[in-house]
C-alpha cells in the first residue's frame, strides 16, 4: 500500500507540474511491449506501451505538435489511434490500421507527427488493430494554452482515471474463437480502474487504486472508458460529481451522483473533497440495457482522506442495476456545450448532405461455423470488408480497385426499424463502400438503431471531426416531427455518441478536414462484425485545404 500510496502522489504531482510554453515539439517514445500481468493475480503476457498498463499518458498544450516514435517490439502488427484529435490534413498520424495506415510490422518503427489545434481536455490513445486495445491505450492530457485559465474554478488537483475490461485470457484468441465459431465473444473477467480491479475473488492481494484526497479541496478527475465493449457508470460513495467537459469540449456544468460513460468517451468532473475525514468506495459497473452478457463484476478503488486511519470504507447505498436506462437518458439529456462567447457551438444551419444509417446486426452464411451461420454487422446493411492496404493511401494515390464511393446515404430498405415485426433475411451485403464529401460541405446524419437480432446500444466514433448531437428519441426518427426539436443552439459536442437501444441519434458537422476517416461502433465485437464505414472528404482550394502528403516512413503492408 505505501508503494500505491508514493506512485500515486507521482502521478498526481506530473500533473500540476506547468509545461511552460504552447506551441512547443512534444517528444514521447512508445516501445510496444510484453509485459506479465502480476498486478491482475495472472502471470499470462500481455501487450503494453513501455511496458505498462495503463500505457504513459501524453501531456501537452493546445497547438503543441506532438511526436511519438511507435517501435514494434511484439508479435503482432501494431497501430495506434490518437482518439478525438482531429488531424488537420494529417490523417496519416490518424493510426487505424488499413483505413489510414498500413500496419506496423513486427521490428519495424513510424514516427507518429501531430499538431493539436484548437484542442483542449481530455482524450486518449489506443490501439486500433485487432483486440490490442484492450491492454494498449492511455491518457492524453491537453492544457490550455498558457495564461488561460479553466472555464471553472481550479482544482487542486488532477487525477487520469482509465476504466477499462480484463480477460484472464489472451484477448486475440478470444476474438479469434468467436470469430471461429461464428458466435459472440465471451465476455470480459473484470473491469480495472487505472489497471486495478479492487479486491475479486481469487486475488484478495490487489487492494484497488487509492485516491488521497485533502479535505476542502477541489479535485479534476479526468474519466477515460477505454473499455472493448461495455458502457459504464462511475460513483463516488458520498460525493456529488460536476460535469465540466466530455471528449475535449467543455460543457455547462452540472451535478450528478453518477455518470454514464460509453467506450471511447472522456468526461472530466470536479469532486469537492466535502467531509473532514473517512474512505470512500470509487465503483466502475456496467450499463447494458437490451439482453446482452455482460461482465458483472465490479471495479473499485477508494477515496482516502488524508489522516484517516480507519479500516472502515464507506459503500455505495446502491449501484445502479445494469439496465438502469433512466440513469443513463438523464445524463445524456443533461449534456449542453458551454457555448460561452470564448467557446462558441458552432452548429452547422444549412445542411448539404442529409443522411440516415441503420446500425444492426445481421446473419450470414457460413459453412465452417458452429450453426451455419456468422453473426454479422452492418450500417445501411453494408458489412464493411477491410482492405488489403490503406484506404488512404488509394485516395491520395488514386489506386483503384481498391474501396468505391457509393455508399448508400439511405437504408435500401425501409422498414419498422424498432418494432417487434422485423424482417425475416438477416443477410447482409458486403463491400467497402465510402462516401464522398466535398471539402467544407455540411453533414446531417441520423443514426438509427434497428431490433435485428435485438436492439442495442451503440457507441458510434467519428474520425477527424467533432459534431454536434442536435437530438435523439426513442423508436423511428420521423424527419417532419423529430427535426423541429433539434437543439442548434447549445447542443453538446463531442467525437464518440451512443445511439440508444431502440432509438436514434442526430448529429451534424462540417466536413473541413481532408482525408478518409474512420467511422465505426466502439464496441470491439461489433466493429469486428463489420459494423463500420468511412468518409472520403477531398481537398478544397489550395495548400491549406489539402492533405498533406505521406511522411518518408510511412509503413508498407
Amino acid at each position: 500500500m505505501a508503494m500505491q500510496w508514493i506512485r500515486l502522489m507521482i502521478v498526481l504531482a506530473v500533473c500540476m507540474l506547468p509545461l511552460s510554453v504552447e506551441g512547443m515539439v512534444r517528444h514521447y517514445k512508445f516501445n510496444v511491449v510484453m509485459k506479465n500481468a502480476t498486478r491482475l493475480c495472472s502471470t499470462k503476457p500481455i501487450v503494453t506501451v513501455n511496458g505498462k498498463f495503463p500505457g504513459p499518458t501524453i501531456y501537452a498544450r493546445e497547438d503543441d505538435n506532438v511526436l511519438v516514435k511507435v517501435v514494434n517490439h511484439v508479435k503482432y502488427n501494431v497501430s495506434i489511434h490518437w482518439h478525438g484529435i482531429r488531424q488537420l490534413r494529417t490523417g496519416w498520424a490518424d493510426g487505424p490500421a488499413y483505413i489510414t495506415q498500413c500496419p506496423i510490422q513486427p521490428g519495424q518503427v513510424y514516427m507518429y507527427n501531430f499538431t493539436l489545434t484548437g484542442q483542449r481536455g481530455t482524450l486518449w490513445w489506443h490501439a486500433h488493430i485487432l483486440w490490442l486495445r484492450a491492454t494498449v491505450h492511455g491518457a492524453i492530457v491537453i492544457l490550455p494554452k498558457l495564461g488561460v485559465p479553466y472555464p471553472f474554478p481550479r482544482p487542486h488537483m488532477e487525477q487520469v482515471i482509465i476504466l477499462s475490461e480484463w480477460w484472464k485470457s489472451d484477448t486475440e484468441a478470444v476474438i479469434n474463437e468467436a470469430l471461429k465459431s461464428g458466435l459472440a465473444s465471451n465476455v470480459s473477467d473484470a473491469h480495472t480502474i487505472n489497471g486495478h480491479p479492487g479486491p475479486i475473488k481469487n486475488c484478495a492481494s490487489q487492494g484497488g487504486l487509492n485516491l488521497q484526497v485533502q479535505p476542502g479541496k477541489t479535485y479534476l478527475l479526468r474519466v477515460i472508458n477505454a473499455a472493448l465493449n461495455e458502457e459504464l457508470f462511475f460513483k463516488v460513495a458520498g460525493h456529488k460529481l460536476t460535469v465540466v467537459e466530455v471528449d475535449a469540449a467543455y460543457t455547462k456544468p452540472f451535478n450528478t451522483d453518477t455518470i454514464v460513460i460509453a467506450p471511447g468517451q472522456t468526461t472530466n468532473v470536479l469532486l469537492k473533497a466535502n467531509h473532514a475525514s473517512g474512505k470512500y468506495l470509487v465503483a466502475a459497473s456496467p450499463f447494458m440495457d437490451a439482453p446482452i452478457a455482460v461482465d458483472n463484476i465490479t471495479a473499485t478503488a477508494t477515496l482516502h482522506y488524508t489522516g484517516s486511519l480507519g479500516s472502515t470504507i464507506t459503500t455505495l447505498t446502491s449501484l445502479p442495476p445494469k439496465n438502469a436506462t433512466p440513469i443513463a437518458t438523464t445524463f445524456s439529456d443533461s449534456l449542453r456545450s458551454l457555448n460561452s462567447k470564448k467557446y462558441p457551438a458552432r452548429v452547422p444551419i444549412k445542411v448539404d448532405h442529409s443522411l440516415f444509417f441503420t446500425v444492426s446486426l445481421g446473419v450470414n452464411p457460413c459453412a465452417t461455423c458452429v450453426n451455419g451461420s456468422r453473426v454479422v454487422a452492418a450500417i445501411n446493411n453494408v458489412t464493411f470488408v477491410m482492405p488489403k492496404i490503406s484506404l488512404l493511401q488509394a485516395h491520395f494515390f488514386n489506386i483503384s480497385g481498391v474501396f468505391t464511393d457509393d455508399f448508400p446515404g439511405k437504408p435500401p430498405v425501409v422498414y419498422d426499424f424498432t418494432g417487434k415485426k422485423q424482417p425475416t433475411n438477416f443477410r447482409t451485403n458486403r463491400g467497402t463502400r465510402l462516401y464522398r464529401l466535398p471539402y467544407n460541405s455540411t453533414v446531417q446524419l441520423v443514426l438509427q438503431d434497428t431490433g435485428m437480432l435485438t436492439p442495442e446500444n451503440h457507441p458510434i466514433h467519428l474520425h477527424g471531426f467533432n459534431f454536434f448531437v442536435v437530438g435523439k428519441g426513442q423508436g423511428n426518427f420521423n424527419p417532419k416531427n423529430d427535426t423541429k426539436n433539434f437543439n442548434l443552439i447549445d447542443p453538446v459536442e463531442r467525437n464518440t455518441v451512443g445511439v440508444q437501444s431502440g432509438g436514434w441519434t442526430a448529429i451534424r458537422f462540417r466536413a473541413d478536414n481532408p482525408g478518409v476517416w474512420f467511422m465505426h461502433c466502439h464496441l470491439e465485437i461489433h466493429t469486428t462484425w463489420g459494423l463500420k464505414m468511412a468518409f472520403v472528404v477531398d481537398n478544397g482550394k489550395g495548400p491549406n485545404e489539402s492533405l498533406l502528403p505521406p511522411p518518408r516512413d510511412f509503413p508498407k503492408c
